[in-house]
């Protein structure tokens, strides 16, 4: 706009300037004499020629100044700096960390939800206890017995191993749901998304902030695709909440693909903070 305006004032300017008159007389001083006359009637007359001349340079100059500080761009503060540069690769190595361990939780809570149906199964293929509650008092009852039934002894006892699985499964049950890991891992996954998402798009913007462009590459890609396979991850989760297997095997496979993610963009993103530190 101030270029348009410079124009504007240099072609005003340029339209006081006069026209000097062309000789028509052969003879050299006669001419000489004539466009000198004219010369000074016409100075008289459009009193703005110097000054035309003065106003195109100064409008020359404004919009050249205008150009050069237009090209520096808005002052962003911390974020066009140092300061803004760090603290997308510090959040993102924090999230990283954050990524592993909300999918821990969530192994954790898929576990604890199908730990029933294995205990369950394992219950199955134990022997019957004639009564009894455990399986060492079944054994106890049975070698108590006045007339000692030593096959039903021996299969009681082959049950002891399993026994022992499902004593070790019942305790890692309840260690498990007094830790509620379902809770954690919800919470963990929706700040995941939430954090994750906004340094994903910080990262972006404070390079543009710099640099005046984006540059695409490796880590621009797998930043994208982070969060492309949260918003795959959070819209499974109602489903999951159905009871919908194929879509706890989406959920489970998106979140892995976001480490993965990670992964590539820790090894392309360490170059890029050594060139701005």
């Amino acid at each position: 706009m101030r270029s348009f305006v410079a124009v504007a004032l240099v072609g005003s300017a340029a339209a006081f300037a006069p026209v000097l008159p062309q000789a028509s007389v052969s003879s050299a001083g006669t001419t000489r004499l004539y466009a000198s006359a004219e010369n000074d009637e016409v100075k008289e007359f459009f009193p703005f020629s110097e000054a035309s001349k003065v106003a195109a340079t100064s409008a020359s100059v404004w919009a050249a100044s205008a150009t050069v500080a237009s090209a520096a761009g808005p002052d962003w503060g911390i974020f066009e700096g140092k300061t803004g540069s760090l603290l997308h690769p510090v959040m993102m190595f924090g999230m990283a960390a954050f990524s592993v361990s909300t999918a821990l939780l969530g192994f954790q809570w898929r576990r604890l939800r199908t730990m029933g149906d294995e205990i369950t199964q394992l219950k199955k293929t134990l022997p019957d206890l004639r009564g009894a509650s455990t399986l060492t008092e079944a054994i106890a009852n049975a070698k108590a017995a006045e007339t000692v039934d030593t096959y039903l002894v021996s299969n009681l006892e082959k049950a002891l191993p399993i026994q022992s699985q499902i004593d070790e499964l019942t305790a890692e049950r309840k260690e498990l749901t007094a830790a509620k890991p379902r809770d954690s891992h919800y919470n963990q996954g929706a700040l995941l998304a939430f954090i994750g998402t906004a340094f994903a798009i910080e990262g972006p913007l404070n390079t543009y902030a710099r640099a005046g462009k984006l540059f695409p590459g490796p880590h621009l890609y797998a930043g994208a695709g982070l969060v492309v396979v949260w918003a795959l991850a959070v819209a499974t989760v109602p489903y999951m909440q159905k009871g919908n297997e194929a879509a706890r095997v989406t959920h489970i496979g998106a979140n892995l693909a976001g480490i993965g993610l990670f992964a590539w963009q820790v090894q392309s993103g360490i170059p890029i903070l050594l060139k701005v530190w």
